[in-house]
């Protein structure tokens, strides 16, 4: 079996062993405290629970006492007076301990579920509260995976290892006392085999905290993947990709399984060394225990009330070495846990932030450079550029030139690394991240909805707006006829990230909610992209509306979209190529002209086979070309 266990270990990979090891060193004196604290705000249902406990472990320690009138006044003595006393006394040792076994699981559980409500809880809030460059760094399923596993792991460590701990220390006391009252000689002979028993204890509860750690990265992993196979379903079937996937998936559900096993293997061996060690002191007891016995110094009742308090007392003992193992997965998921709540905040509120107000905004770069990390490449560089009071904006250059980088710096989804950016002369620094970004809206090209009604997706732009208002921005984003054509209207579900919807009137539906928020500062990231030609024509009027008397960016992927805007920037390379009007652009032939010219030709094509496809479903239409030419 230990040869098994070894095999089995030899095998991680250097990554696992890597990730794993770091959880051999118990947590930070910190973090040891704040779970502490956590533990101690039940300080009343703490000392309940331990008064309870000790009302077990009491009782636990009579029934081994009683074990000798029962022997040497019943049995030997015949007693009649104690063959009615005893029996009496036994039903109530039982009540008290059951009593106290019910007050002490349920008070220490209800401290668990609580610890386990405020994980779940400040987790939440932290993921929520931290910047955009952490949620991207991170996996959703690894994120997932630490607000529902790693959260109940925890909760088995605080409510079930730790009632379990105090009451199995208060039997082995009361045991303890039992034995050296009984006959102290024969329990100092005992005692020479319990110190080996805590051996395995300590051997073993390393390996299982280890394997831990690796178990719950790859649960994270499993989740994460489940995330993006689900998500991503469409794609997979269109591309028949599903055996591949199910081999992918295998791949980490075996890896996963044979981490689970290391852990089994190291909890199942704990218990058979601690009860062949056990046995040993059972096996010695005997011997030494009869002898006396047989020399006349001790009774048969001393010494069986002694056995069975020895017996009592390594059925605790082993149950702490299995409770070590919960508790050293605990310690793992802790540290996971740990890990995201005392992630830095790297967009940080002023120390005495600035309220901003008003509705002619300007926005403006100064000097900005920004990069994504300390160890990557520039993704902008020396950006100067002032969009002014309801001046249309619009940002355009191939993909990777740093469009979506400049916007998210208004909102201060990430800080900039050089410059400043300021919003109504004020640098966004200086000002509340929530008055910032109150007076933002933003419609990305992927639609972002939620699985709630039409109503409140439309009224996330502004909670406390009526239905009336609600109805007004649906109507204002050509959103309102297909709404009302709904069974449920404005109540009907739409589905995981509207689903139920087409992409045009999931757009129609985001427009709404930024119509409602009403916010002077305005960001279109590429919006119209991936619609069909009909669905752009309704939701470019919709956009219209939206940017009336707003400072507005625009990200867009086709330039013939953008004759409204009051200026054109073209940005290649994290830098400012080409800016002015589109026909002051047009007329300098320079970057800007190359790319109209290069969409016109592509578009044209598009045209071409659009119409070629529409010709070759004509009905009679001769396919056969050979044919025809003869």
């Amino acid at each position: 079996m230990i040869s098994c266990f070894k095999q089995i270990d030899n095998r991680a990979t250097t990554k696992d062993n890597r990730c794993m090891d770091k959880t051999l060193i118990d947590l930070p004196r910190s973090r040891r405290r704040k779970i502490v604290d956590l533990v101690l705000q039940y300080r009343l249902q703490l000392i309940i629970a331990s008064l309870c406990m000790i009302v077990v472990a009491a009782a636990n320690g009579a029934m081994a006492f009683m074990v000798k009138p029962v022997i040497d006044d019943i049995f030997v003595a015949k007693n009649r007076d104690m063959l009615m006393l005893i029996p009496a006394l036994a039903v109530l040792v039982f009540l008290l301990k059951g009593a106290g076994t019910f007050g002490s699981e349920y008070l220490m559980n209800f401290i668990g579920e609580r610890i386990i409500r405020y994980f779940r809880e400040a987790l939440y809030d932290r993921i929520t509260d931290l910047p955009l460059a952490f949620i991207h760094k991170e996996k959703t399923g690894a994120l997932m995976s630490r607000i529902t596993n790693d959260v109940n792991i925890v909760k088995g460590m605080v409510s079930t290892a730790v009632v379990n701990i105090f009451r199995d220390f208060f039997s082995v006391i009361a045991f303890l006392f039992v034995i050296f009252y009984r006959d102290w000689q024969l329990a100092l002979g005992a005692f020479i085999v319990l110190p080996l028993a805590f051996y395995p204890i300590l051997i073993f509860g390393r390996r299982v905290r280890r394997f831990s750690t690796g178990t719950q990265e790859t649960m994270a992993e499993l989740n994460s993947f489940l995330h993006e196979t689900f998500t991503g379903s469409k794609i997979i079937k269109i591309f028949n990709l599903q055996n591949f996937e199910k081999q992918r998936f295998k791949k980490k559900a075996r890896h996963l399984f044979e981490l689970e096993m290391k852990k089994v293997i190291a909890k199942a061996l704990s218990s058979p060394v601690m009860e062949f060690l056990g046995g040993l002191g059972i096996a010695f007891i005997i011997w030494f225990g009869g002898m006396r016995v047989i020399n006349g110094t001790s009774t048969p009742g001393i010494f069986f009330s002694f056995l069975t308090a020895v017996m009592m007392l390594y059925d605790p003992v082993k149950k702490i070495s299995k409770l070590n193992n919960t508790i050293q997965e605990g310690v793992a998921a802790a540290s996971r846990i740990f890990d995201v709540l005392e992630e830095d905040q790297t967009i940080e509120e002023a120390p005495a932030p600035r309220m901003l107000s008003g509705r002619a905004l300007a926005v403006t770069f100064e000097n900005v450079s920004f990069c994504y990390g300390p160890d990557e490449s520039p993704a902008l560089e020396r950006i100067d550029l002032t969009a002014a009071p309801g001046e249309v904006l619009a940002l355009v250059g191939m993909s990777g030139g740093g469009k979506t980088s400049l916007v998210n710096l208004i909102p201060r989804l990430y800080d900039v690394t050089e410059g400043k950016v300021t919003v109504g002369g004020i640098d966004v620094r200086d000002l509340s991240i929530h008055s910032l970004r109150d007076h933002i809206s933003i419609v990305t090209q992927e639609p972002i909805l939620f699985n709630e009604t039409v109503k409140d997706n439309i009224r996330y732009g502004r909670m406390n707006a009526t239905d009336p208002e609600i109805e007004a921005a649906a109507k204002a984003a050509y959103a309102h006829d297909f709404i009302t054509g709904f069974p449920k209207g404005y109540d009907t579900l739409i589905g995981e990230l509207g689903s139920r919807l087409s992409g045009g009137e999931k757009q129609r539906i985001c427009i709404a909610r930024a119509l409602l928020k009403d916010a002077p500062v305005l960001i279109l990231d590429e919006a119209t992209s991936a619609l069909d030609s009909q669905a752009e024509q309704v939701v470019q009027k919709a956009l219209e509306n939206l940017m009336k008397g707003r400072t507005s960016f625009v990200i867009a992927h086709r330039l013939s979209t953008i004759d409204y805007a009051s200026r054109i920037v073209l940005l290649k390379n994290g830098t400012i190529v080409e800016q002015g009007t589109r026909d002051q652009l047009m007329a300098r032939k320079g970057e800007f002209y190359n790319l109209v010219v290069l969409q016109r030709v592509s578009g044209k094509k598009n045209d071409i086979l659009e119409i070629d496809r529409s010709v070759r479903t004509v009905p009679g239409h001769r396919q056969d070309t050979q044919t025809s030419e003869s």
